[in-house]
């Protein structure tokens, strides 16, 4: 195994709870080398459930955090002016093709469209990925594999996936688990005794209830994940969970009190 391969292998396993068969699925998304979506809200473990494959499956993976100032060079590479003339660097996406890594798109609506176009080899029979500056054309190792990810919640006519895009990928729809699973990931996550966490996991709903109607998105399994942190720290719950469950999602003050009073109500 190469150094540079080494660089990118997960070490530690991660923390991941399956919610249904998105484990034994992938694996076959992957045994066909098939490029994978995964759709879901913010926060509820997209990003963790990559991770967590590629550890199971021994692959190297490369993350992207795709905005919209990416362009196409940086993904695939660039010259490089140097004091003895040029010298061209492999983006993230080339590096991926050459040493066989799963490379992640993370939240790739984000990138602008004439961007995310240079996926499109990668995504069919080719698997190849043409650098038009070098004038190489790379064949995608045998074990490398395309996965990108977003928030359907965010989509607009300005923020979407063309079709010609879409239909290149197999996807996973995400979404928080249920309340005894995610109560389950909390406690296990954080050290957080189950009690507890099942009273945050009751906030969390209460919000998530409220998506539509005063709010864009509701509490995800990321900011409980803050607050039982705080809460493990010594942290009053009651200022843990505002200062992590609710500050950071509204700044609407009738939702806030909202919000605070059934704060008050679950740790009185």
């Amino acid at each position: 195994m190469t150094s540079d391969v080494k660089q990118y292998l997960v070490q530690e396993e991660p923390y991941y709870q399956a919610q249904n068969r998105e484990v034994e699925l992938y694996e076959a998304a992957y045994r066909n080398r098939l490029p994978v979506m995964v759709k879901g809200p913010t926060g509820c473990g997209k990003s963790r459930f990559v991770e967590y494959m590629a550890w199971k499956l021994c692959k190297p993976l490369i993350t992207v955090a795709c905005n919209e100032d990416m362009t196409a060079s940086d993904l695939v590479g660039r010259y490089l002016l140097e004091a003895n003339g040029t010298r061209w660097l492999d983006g993230p996406l080339t590096t991926a093709a050459r040493i066989g890594a799963i490379c992640y798109l993370d939240e790739i609506v984000e990138a602008r469209q004439d961007t995310t176009v240079v996926i499109h080899p990668l995504t069919d029979h080719r698997r190849t990925l043409p650098l038009d500056k070098k004038g190489e054309l790379i064949q995608a190792h045998p074990d490398f594999q395309l996965v990108i990810s977003y928030n359907p919640g965010y989509q607009s006519l300005m923020k979407d996936l063309k079709q010609s895009t879409k239909q290149r990928f197999t996807a996973f729809d995400f979404d928080y688990p249920q309340a005894a699973l995610e109560t389950t990931i909390l406690a296990k996550e954080t050290g957080l005794d189950e009690a507890m966490a099942t009273k945050l996991v009751k906030i969390a709903y209460t919000a998530r209830n409220l998506k539509g109607h005063g709010l864009d998105e509701g509490i995800s399994t990321r900011l409980m994940v803050y607050a039982a942190k705080l809460i493990k720290d010594g942290i009053e719950p009651t200022d843990a969970c505002r200062m992590a469950l609710v500050r950071p999602i509204t700044d609407d003050i009738d939702i806030r009190e909202t919000l605070d009073h059934a704060i008050d109500a679950t740790f009185a």
